[in-house]
């Protein structure tokens, strides 16, 4: 049996590589406009036919993580990530604003999508992204925390760490978006440092820890 060679690796490279781009463009505007993307709006936003578009990316989920690769993403830390959690949730922070900053058009329509209901599934945001990387950045503390404390700081974590608060923070409370991106990391690991202080305090304080 032959070895498939991807369209996209015969003839007129440089051409195809524009189809490409123009094709990942095309969903993410149509993103940003608040409006699901399907592979027939994608292929007409780009001016090429539909056929054309499903030689580049065989499915519509294809085209959606190679516009955004991170829905693919299983941790945020890279190789080899700290022990630390405080260290941990700090990678995640700044990688998950940083993310924020550039990609704000469209968190912003898959937010106002979710809330009106609308969770298509072919848009692989709604899968709670978030929390797992949290989850991930909070390993060490398993069997620290009780689960439900580990649980609960979890869910509060990704509270103050997303767009809601990001466009919270910019549109009610009018604070520039680089000042809202440094009170999302402030807070996400305040609550972690708060949460590790808790667990270091005794019980009853007016008691010596040896009593």
């Amino acid at each position: 049996m032959g070895v498939t060679v991807p369209y996209e690796s015969t003839g007129r490279l440089n051409q195809k590589a524009r189809t490409r781009q123009a094709l990942i463009a095309a969903a993410r505007e149509l993103l940003a406009q608040g409006v699901v993307p399907t592979m027939e709006g994608a292929a007409a936003a780009a001016a090429i036919s539909r056929t054309t578009a499903y030689r580049y990316f065989p499915s519509l989920r294809e085209l959606i993580v190679a516009a955004y690769p991170h829905v693919e993403q299983q941790s945020l830390l890279g190789p080899n990530p700290p022990k630390d959690p405080i260290a941990r949730l700090e990678i995640v922070a700044e990688n998950h604003i940083a993310r924020i900053l550039k990609n704000e058009a469209q968190m912003r329509a898959v937010l106002r999508l979710s809330l009106e209901g609308v969770r298509p599934p072919e848009l692989p945001m709604h899968r709670g992204l978030r929390i797992a990387w949290i989850e991930d950045a909070l390993a060490p503390l398993r069997g620290e925390l009780a689960d439900s404390q580990l649980q609960r700081l979890t869910h509060a974590i990704g509270a103050t760490l997303g767009i809601e608060a990001f466009v919270w923070l910019t549109d009610i409370a009018k604070v520039p978006r680089e000042e809202a991106a440094a009170i999302l990391h402030s807070n996400a690991l305040g609550l972690l440092r708060a949460a590790l202080a808790d667990q270091d305090t005794p019980a009853n304080p007016s008691q010596p820890r040896d009593a």
